[in-house]
């Protein structure tokens, strides 16, 4: 998996089961770049729906909350869902500072 730059800290999608990534690391502006199109490359594989895992998420900014969002779009336009699980409080501020804590809670309609 390449490296956003020497040294600095990544984020990686993980496989852990059928249908469910784990995130891991810092999502943030600096991971975000190189995190986008991995997403993208796993739901297009799985257009019936996916799970990503946040728990392991120690940090993340407005850029990973519209990486999130963005991730969101790109499942509903194919078809597909997305389900958000165990995320931290600190993206749950976020969104509810941002107003979109529903999207992230998985409490809107597919109509996004």
């Amino acid at each position: 998996m390449a490296r956003v730059a020497s040294g600095a800290p990544e984020c990686r999608l993980v496989p852990e089961q059928a249908g469910v990534y784990r995130l891991e690391g810092p999502l943030t502006l600096v991971t975000v770049p190189a995190l986008r199109p991995q997403g993208i490359d796993a739901l297009r594989a799985a257009p019936a729906g996916l799970t990503f895992e946040l728990s392991q998420l120690p940090r993340i900014d407005s850029a990973g909350l519209a990486l999130l969002i963005d991730w969101l779009a790109v499942a509903h336009a194919g078809g597909g869902t997305l389900r958000f699980a165990r995320a931290p409080e600190t993206l749950l501020a976020l969104a509810r500072l941002s107003e979109v804590e529903p999207l992230i809670l998985g409490e809107v309609g597919s109509g996004v």
